[in-house]
């Protein structure tokens, strides 16, 4: 077995999306080569109504699949294709917007006002960008969860971990995305295919990702900071790049540590990327933003 080295670490940013929601990124709208075939990371974490109840007003998706996960209140969503629901704590939809889509997500608070939860975006092969669109949505009863031996606990909301299947499939870059959570002062090793990209990301917690050998300071391309070494203990929204291996190793700190862990096969392939559609050339993008412009963006067949 051999742990894969960290590459990058990075703190997500604030930004705004949508119609004013104030959220962190981890990742997106830049290079991607290093996250392939994922392209954007959203934590729309917020405990104050005001910055986040405006929401995600109708826009269009072509390209790519959205995945949301919500772990506290609720968020609403609609499409043009007559779907609508709620995404509660703990459910997850995973959204292949394929040949394309209108949708809107407005988010809304529980009880205490509080709205959190993450959306990632994957790309789609060329092969599969004009696919026709379709949901998996999943609640959180029907999420499987793992507890290990030392009480690591492993929600498995896509993917094969520890011997159990997530319920979301026929995914593009075959992900797998898992929700960790490390008791106090635990070290753990998780297994991660050697052929997919992969990345952390804390959202409660602290801990160190440990590498089996420290490799030099770099330089990451995704937000152009300085990466800390890995055994710098990390806390929330941190995000962590890793290289190459077949696990990753990880110390938590005394107050536990819970991060997300995703991977996925890389589907190196160009990308033309402007907004929410992805295409693999600009001439497809021009044909996309024309086709929203004259009416023809949703297409029956």
């Amino acid at each position: 077995m051999s742990i894969r080295p960290v590459k990058a670490t990075v703190q997500a940013r604030p930004t705004q999306e949508g119609a004013g929601v104030k959220l962190h990124r981890g990742f997106g709208f830049g290079q991607t080569d290093a996250t392939d075939p994922f392209l954007l990371f959203d934590d729309f974490r917020n405990d104050s109504p005001q910055d986040y109840l405006a929401g995600f007003p109708w826009h269009p998706h072509r390209g790519i699949e959205t995945i949301t996960y919500v772990l506290a209140g609720t968020v609403a969503h609609g499409d043009s294709l007559g779907n609508t629901g709620d995404l509660g704590a703990g459910d997850v939809q995973w959204m292949t917007a394929g040949r394309g889509i209108l949708h809107q997500e407005m988010p809304r608070g529980d009880a205490a006002g509080r709205m959190h939860g993450f959306q990632l975006w994957s790309n789609l092969p060329s092969s599969l960008k004009m696919t026709a669109p379709r949901y998996q949505d999943v609640l959180s009863k029907d999420v499987p969860e793992v507890i290990d031996d030392d009480g690591t606990t492993a929600r498995i909301l896509c993917g094969n971990f520890w011997g159990k299947r997530g319920v979301v499939d026929g995914i593009a870059a075959d992900p797998c995305y898992l929700d960790i959570s490390v008791p106090p002062n635990q070290y753990k090793t998780l297994p991660v295919d050697t052929y997919r990209s992969a990345f952390a990301y804390i959202f409660a917690g602290s801990g160190s990702f440990r590498d089996a050998s420290e490799p030099q300071i770099v330089q990451t391309e995704i937000v152009g900071q300085e990466v800390p070494t890995p055994s710098q203990t990390l806390g929330n929204r941190s995000l962590v790049l890793f290289d190459n291996g077949d696990e990753i190793a990880v110390q938590a700190g005394p107050d536990g540590l819970r991060f997300l862990l995703v991977s996925g096969r890389p589907i190196e392939e160009p990308v033309a990327w402007h907004g929410p559609i992805v295409m693999n050339t600009e001439e497809e993008l021009r044909q996309a933003f024309g086709e929203l412009q004259n009416g023809t963006f949703i297409q029956d067949r």
